[in-house]
């Protein structure tokens, strides 16, 4: 008898058209969660923020990071922190080089249903770093996927930047901390 798996539920907003301008807080973890990218560490001096000290494989990732914001035109990873079993980063998408990402920037406005736009920004710089640093490690790192959240605005934006900042000193309490 075959074992019935359970129904994934996918995770983009299905009226949303990825492909275009917009700001995007992006999650994707480790397969397993294993802490193969780093070590939370504190510094020693009282009220030091905490810091990951990254491994080979978290220096593989945060140089793949550079050489996106170096490279690529039409994509910009403003704010990442990279932790020991999981990335956050906030992604900028600019595909026409005349983005406002003021509060009028990525409304996050549902758009009428369409098909799922095969020049989606996001998805390909996911796969593509994902599989770039799995080349480097020799191995498959990541899980499959990934978490998102469209920024709607300044105030989202700010919100993120927090989170994302405030992320290596909150990491006993972080949800992928094992």
């Amino acid at each position: 008898m075959q074992k019935k798996l359970p129904v994934r539920k996918n995770p983009r907003l299905r009226e949303y058209d990825y492909s275009s301008n917009g700001r995007y807080f992006i999650t994707f973890c480790v397969k397993n969660r294993h802490e193969i990218l780093g070590q939370v560490v504190e510094r020693g001096i009282l009220d030091a923020a905490h810091v990951v000290e990254l491994s080979e494989y978290g220096i593989n990732l945060r140089n793949t990071i550079d050489f996106v914001n170096k490279n690529l035109e039409n994509i910009m990873i403003d704010k990442y922190v990279i932790m020991p079993n999981h990335v956050h980063m906030i992604v900028l998408v600019d595909k026409d080089g005349g983005a406002d990402y003021g509060d009028s920037g990525a409304s996050g406005k549902p758009r009428p249903p369409q098909p799922r736009p095969t020049d989606a920004l996001i998805p390909k710089l996911l796969s593509s770093m994902k599989r770039y640093t799995n080349k480097l490690a020799g191995f498959n790192m990541w899980q499959n996927g990934y978490h998102d959240h469209i920024i709607r605005d300044d105030a989202d934006y700010q919100r993120v930047w927090q989170y994302i900042d405030k992320n290596p000193e909150k990491w006993a309490e972080d949800r992928y901390y094992t």
